[in-house]
């Protein structure tokens, strides 16, 4: 819960706050953009939200914020509710982005993928009842695609629930030692319809991307949309290997997709002749 005594002078005065605890993870930027921007090392209300529509956004920043650090000094129990009730998230079709980002993953977004195969989802949100119920509606869980070692968080919880496969890179297997699929190799590969796992390695060895019908790119911590300044971005920092990590962003080159969804950061939908080019824009800014 938020402590309204280490609420942070950069927020403006009313209802919504951010507190000290903050991570500056993104995800309230993400949800509720009209709201919460960075404002130095932490993300601040520098908007109150006035519509109703402006207030269920930032209820669901409340909500996903890993560390508990947004608080309201008034709480709208019905629109708390219905914002609780809007997880996951549709993005597009049966895509959707979890809420409830974990503290254990940094504050990464996770996301769901409804199919007639068998459900997927992709990085771990925290475990709780909302959404265990919400996967339950929607036909449970199948197949549980981690991207890299970061972002497992409670993987194991939703598997042993769900009776779901945990997929990950062997070179970062020591984060899920018991996962039921192990991806070897940097060679990418169809898995079940629809989906196509390619190696990533950089930001850590073992990083993998999940390409899902050729439209949608979950790209974990390896890619993500900077919103700012309106162009891909990759890590600069916390590298395992940055002429690899190179290597990776090329080969994503090789495929035609519309969307990026990241672990950290902005996702954007884009056309494909603008996304190919942003990513080659990144290539040539990373040389």
């Amino acid at each position: 819960m938020a402590d309204a005594r280490k609420r942070l002078d950069a927020n403006r005065a009313g209802n919504f706050y951010v507190d000290s605890t903050c991570i500056d993870c993104d995800a309230c930027r993400q949800l509720a953009p009209a709201s919460f921007e960075e404002v130095g090392e932490y993300s601040a209300v520098t908007h109150q939200p006035a519509t109703e529509p402006e207030i269920r956004q930032a209820y669901r920043a409340l909500l996903a914020c890993p560390t508990g650090s947004i608080g309201a000094e008034h709480t709208n129990h019905t629109l708390l509710s219905a914002a609780n009730a809007d997880f996951p998230l549709p993005i597009e079709g049966n895509v959707y982005y979890c809420g409830f980002n974990s503290e254990k993953s940094f504050g990464a977004n996770s996301f769901f993928v409804q199919h007639p195969d068998g459900n997927w989802l992709i990085d771990s949100p925290r475990y709780l009842k909302p959404l265990v119920d919400a996967f339950d509606r929607k036909g449970g869980l199948a197949q549980i695609f981690l991207t890299h070692e970061d972002d497992v968080a409670d993987a194991a919880r939703y598997a042993r629930r769900f009776g779901a496969r945990r997929i990950i890179h062997r070179a970062d297997v020591h984060a899920m030692p018991d996962a039921e699929a192990i991806i070897e190799g940097s060679e990418p590969r169809s898995y079940g319809k629809d989906f196509r796992i390619i190696p990533v390695p950089g930001h850590t060895a073992g990083s993998l991307c999940l390409l899902y019908r050729d439209r949608f790119l979950f790209t974990g911590d390896h890619l993500w949309w900077d919103p700012e300044v309106r162009e891909l971005a990759s890590p600069r920092q916390l590298v395992w290997n940055a002429a690899a990590l190179h290597r990776s962003i090329e080969q994503l080159m090789e495929y035609s997709f519309e969307w990026v969804l990241a672990g950290h950061g902005g996702r954007v939908h884009l056309p494909r002749s603008e996304m190919q080019a942003a990513v080659r824009d990144l290539v040539e800014r990373r040389q």
